[in-house]
């Protein structure tokens, strides 16, 4: 089994603001892009014009509609990829050391040519953020753009994941946890950022920051009536933004940075 570093010189990874994502998938067609023209082999698609078409993304973008204790429902778009662990369990099954996760900057990455596509990473992630490509047979997932970021040739400007560099809503960032002065970390500290479901002790690297509670204007949502009632205690994922939501002070007006 493949071992884990006791520590990374740096820790890359990213900040994801759930109140500014507004779902358009931007980042998904820009990861699709650029991991299947340059990183590894192409990610491929099966039947994409024909019934029930399926292909392999490295990053997807799922919409809930959240109803917080107080305040109006809320539609919370929430992307997501692998979370770069530092106590990654995808790593540590790996029966070929395909998966590994680096000293120098602590990305997590997957080396196709030890892969043997017996599926055992997918099974140990918790937030289900590595897909098997059903053309090449191996694992795929998140490689943080280390193809970009490294990259001496591009502009300056583009060393960084192609998500963030596309997303027109600058709901996406990129930085260096290690250092306390970064803007990612500056930004966790700031608005109060969050692991994805901690009680699973991986440790993520990527943060969220939740949602605001919207403002109604003092306006009832002239929907209401029409709309079916919302699970009284949500669990899983819902019931983890219901708990962040739920902490936040009723009827905040705070706008957005």
């Amino acid at each position: 089994m493949t071992q884990l570093p006791e520590t990374t010189t740096r820790k890359l990874g990213l900040v994801i603001d759930l109140d500014t994502c507004v779902g358009c998938h931007a980042c998904v067609i820009s990861c699709k892009g650029w991991n299947t023209e340059n990183y590894g082999a192409p990610l491929s698609d099966q039947r994409p014009y024909g019934e029930e078409p399926m292909g392999t993304f490295l990053n997807r973008v799922h919409t809930y509609e959240v109803q917080p204790e107080s305040g109006p429902a809320q539609t919370v778009h929430f992307p997501k990829s692998c979370l770069h662990c530092e106590t990654a369990p995808c790593v540590t099954v790996c029966p070929t050391g395909a998966s590994y996760k680096r000293v120098e900057d602590g990305i997590v990455l997957v080396n196709e040519d030890n892969c043997i596509g017996c599926g055992l990473c997918a099974w140990a992630c918790p937030y289900g953020a590595r897909e098997m490509d059903q053309e090449e047979k191996v694992m795929k997932k998140c490689t943080l753009c280390v193809d970009r970021i490294y990259n001496e040739n591009l502009p300056e400007i583009d060393r960084e994941p192609s998500c963030v560099r596309t997303c027109p809503a600058g709901a996406r960032h990129f930085g260096d946890f290690s250092d306390p002065d970064s803007h990612v970390s500056r930004l966790v500290k700031d608005r109060g950022g969050m692991d994805l479901m901690p009680e699973q002790g991986t440790n993520p690297v990527n943060k969220y920051l939740p949602p605001r509670i919207k403002d109604t204007w003092g306006q009832e949502n002239p929907l209401a009536p029409y709309l079916d009632t919302v699970h009284d205690t949500p669990t899983g994922f819902l019931g983890w933004i219901d708990s962040q939501l739920s902490r936040l002070p009723s009827g905040s007006k705070e706008g957005s940075e």
